[in-house]
């Protein structure tokens, strides 16, 4: 299916597998609205970018979904794909974890991505078309020590989607989520030692990947939904 045309929002699209979405959807003709919290780095990359605007902010104000949809509608007219990619992660051993570090990634992964789902679910219901993506993780689907909180904000997602999955089917509204393994971006800027070292993954995915997927899930006729994409570093034993 072309995707000339289309409207998509993202969120978390300053860096990472947001950005790296946004631009290969761009690439196919997408127009978009780029949700994050750095306003200059999402200037920019509207700079560069055809058809693009920009709203920055905190994703869990439950004011933004709305005021993203709004930016869409006033600037392009329609939307046409939702994805709700922003995250955080924050892991440790019991004695280690930061109890207030825990609650602000469950306030993002779980809170701001459901409200954000729903608004966009709510709407794409009442016009009879739309795609919702979320991402995921590969630890939505299964656990590892350390890790039970952001595993936890990821099964959430996986719950969420298939339900509304479920829910819109018959609607004219796809719902998927993409389920990568290890990737190399900012999401883990803060970390003394790099996941791929303490994992012993040498070559992780690159946002590029996960957004082969992102369009993959997009560009499927319109009677075939991907409800779940999992994307995988070849070398990493999960």
């Amino acid at each position: 299916m072309t995707l000339e045309g289309k409207v998509a929002i993202v969120t978390g699209g300053t860096s990472g597998i947001g950005l790296a979405s946004a631009e290969a959807l761009s690439a196919r003709g997408v127009k978009l609205v780029l949700h994050g919290r750095r306003r200059e780095v999402l200037e920019q990359h509207a700079a560069r970018l055809p058809d693009c605007a920009v709203l920055a902010g905190d994703i869990a104000d439950p004011a933004t979904p709305e005021a993203l949809f709004a930016l869409a509608i006033e600037r392009f007219g329609r939307v046409d794909i939702a994805f709700a990619n922003a995250g955080l992660i924050h892991t440790g051993p019991i004695e280690a974890i930061d109890l207030d570090a825990l609650s602000e990634m469950i306030r993002v992964n779980v809170d701001a991505a459901f409200r954000f789902a729903y608004t966009a679910a709510k709407r794409f219901k009442a016009q009879g078309s739309g795609h919702l993506l979320m991402t995921g993780s590969v630890l939505g689907t299964k656990v590892r020590p350390n890790a039970g909180g952001y595993c936890a904000t990821k099964y959430a997602v996986e719950a969420l989607c298939e339900g509304l999955r479920m829910e819109l089917a018959g609607h004219g509204v796809k719902v998927s989520v993409v389920e990568p393994g290890l990737v190399r971006t900012d999401l883990h800027r803060d970390h003394e030692v790099r996941p791929e070292v303490v994992q012993n993954v040498p070559e992780p995915l690159l946002p590029d990947d996960v957004a082969r997927a992102v369009v993959f899930a997009v560009e499927q006729p319109a009677h075939v939904l991907v409800p779940r994409v999992m994307v995988l570093p070849a070398g990493q034993p999960v």
